[in-house]
């Protein structure tokens, strides 16, 4: 047994709970300290070109990771821009930057380029701060690195707490980042939400290499560093929630016209798609098909508090989906490019039902064994998809190429290619 399969965290790392238990299954349980200002205070907004040119050079000068954040106005502003970018390095101290008056933060980013930079949930963060031209080249991920180590609960109010013993405040998580002037609490929030970054960064390294999973952890932080820009979604109005209970073509084209509709208004005022039109509404509208403004009116989501000519723009996009000739109407459901439905595998191919069967048991006795999250071993789409169409002569070498193929790491790849071969051979038994 190797390191890594040993799922008890060192004690000295944690304060209080949230962290993996002990090998004898105890935890910590020292109160915790609540934070509650930054080590140098609230530092000004940076929001000229003058006082970013001195943030730009100080973090140059820095020494070590760089923590950095950004805060959107999800629900509240259409799509995922930065409206405040937090960065903290050794030697620079805190810096919060308005990307609002400072849009563009490549020189930023160029400065730090070769500098590891330390996120939580990086994959969430990395689009907003790419749109003002700050892409890292090396990154270490807080989150990703809690659920490689086996830690339950991995927000970073729950990691910082559980590794470092300190409580970050919670309360300005959902609030409106595009509000300007910015209230001084929030500040204090954002910059508190970088002060621990690198510390906790420093333990989690120190918990991967104690339980042989560092080199894992390296390998998945590359992979999000060099991933390119995700494929825009295609026909993203089908993901209108409630959708599964429009099945009409001809109700499919009338969700699809007042999404679209939504969607340019949305985009035109700034402002959150659900504030224009809320989905029930449009799946309301998709189901009744209503024949004029009045009986639109009728529907929940329109006629509270709606002017005539809002309910007039939206019937206009019901009248358009009307229109639409068969030949122009959405089919009912996406061309599928993988393997069916798990659920239908049973009807479809016995034998592969009983390899994904087989698959599923076998990777989850692992991730178990290694105490981290099936989904972080390896993604079930990836199983699924071997599972459906095999190597056509199953061994090792075979797997673990057909794995990588599909964006497997190394690690995983070594891992998970044993399970897998003695679950694709379940057909010959």
């Amino acid at each position: 047994m190797t390191d890594a399969h040993e799922t008890a965290a060192d004690s000295s790392l944690r304060t209080t709970g949230g962290a993996p238990p002990d090998d004898d299954g105890s935890s910590a349980t020292e109160a915790p300290i609540p934070l509650l200002e930054p080590r140098e205070g609230i530092p000004p907004v940076i929001a000229d070109e003058a006082a970013l040119a001195r943030v730009i050079a100080a973090f140059e000068a820095g020494s070590g990771p760089v923590a950095v954040d950004a805060e959107r106005a999800s629900g509240y502003r259409y799509g995922q821009r930065a409206y405040l970018v937090q960065l903290r390095r050794q030697g620079a101290g805190t810096a919060l930057i308005d990307p609002v008056a400072c849009p563009d933060l490549s020189a930023l980013g160029e400065a730090l380029s070769g500098v590891e930079w330390v996120l939580h949930a990086a994959t969430q963060d990395l689009p907003c701060l790419r749109e003002i031209g700050m892409v890292p080249t090396r990154l270490f991920d807080t989150e990703l690195a809690g659920r490689l180590a086996g830690f339950p609960r991995v927000g970073l109010g729950a990691m910082v707490e559980g590794v470092l013993g300190f409580v970050l405040e919670k309360g300005h998580s959902a609030v409106d980042w595009s509000t300007r002037p910015l209230p001084e609490p929030w500040l204090r929030y954002a910059a508190l939400d970088v002060e621990l970054l690198v510390d906790l960064r420093d333990a989690l390294e120190k918990e991967l290499d104690r339980q042989g999973k560092l080199e894992w952890a390296r390998q998945e932080f590359d992979a999000i560093a060099s991933a390119p820009p995700p494929e825009p979604r295609k026909d993203p109005w089908r993901r209108t929630s409630g959708m599964h209970k429009v099945r009409r073509r001809r109700q499919l084209a009338v969700v699809r016209e007042l999404w679209q509709t939504r969607d340019r208004i949305a985009q035109r005022r700034d402002v959150s798609p659900g504030k224009v039109l809320g989905d029930t509404a449009i799946v309301e509208a998709a189901l009744a098909v209503p024949a004029n403004v009045h009986a639109l009116a009728a529907l929940n989501g329109f006629g509270h508090r709606m002017s005539k000519r809002q309910l007039e723009q939206w019937q206009a996009a019901v009248d358009r989906a009307k229109a639409l000739s068969e030949a122009q109407l959405p089919q009912p459901g996406q061309p599928v490019t993988g393997p069916p439905p798990p659920r239908a595998w049973a009807d479809k191919d016995p034998v592969a039902a009983a390899r994904l069967s087989a698959a599923r048991a076998g990777v989850s006795a692992l991730a178990e064994q290694l105490n981290m999250p099936q989904e972080n071993l390896i993604t079930p789409d990836t199983v699924r998809r071997v599972c459906w169409e095999p190597p056509a002569v199953v061994d090792a070498e075979s797997v673990a190429a057909a794995l990588a193929g599909y964006g497997a790491r190394p690690w995983q790849v070594e891992l998970v290619t044993p399970v897998l071969v003695e679950a694709l051979s379940v057909e010959e038994a």
